[in-house]
């Protein structure tokens, strides 16, 4: 948990975002693949990377924001 807490919100938030929003003009490939995973249809390997390389810096943002509040507002 201190390696989470140790990544500044600063590089974090921008980079969830970006990652979240990645392409940019059409359908963001967080969307694209959650909506794969739900309707059963994410079957090949670059799919299942894509899926965890777009939803990983938000998934640690989630984590560290609940780290801070569980925390006190001591981590990062």
């Amino acid at each position: 948990m201190k390696l989470i807490a140790g990544i500044p919100f600063v590089i974090l938030v921008p980079l969830a975002v970006l990652m979240a929003l990645a392409p940019f003009g059409t359908t963001p490939h967080f969307i694209e693949k959650w909506r794969m995973l739900f309707s059963g249809t994410l079957h090949r390997p670059l799919d299942w990377f894509d899926l965890l390389m777009h939803t990983t810096p938000l998934a640690l943002l989630a984590l560290k924001i609940i780290l801070r509040i569980t925390s006190g507002g001591e981590a990062g």
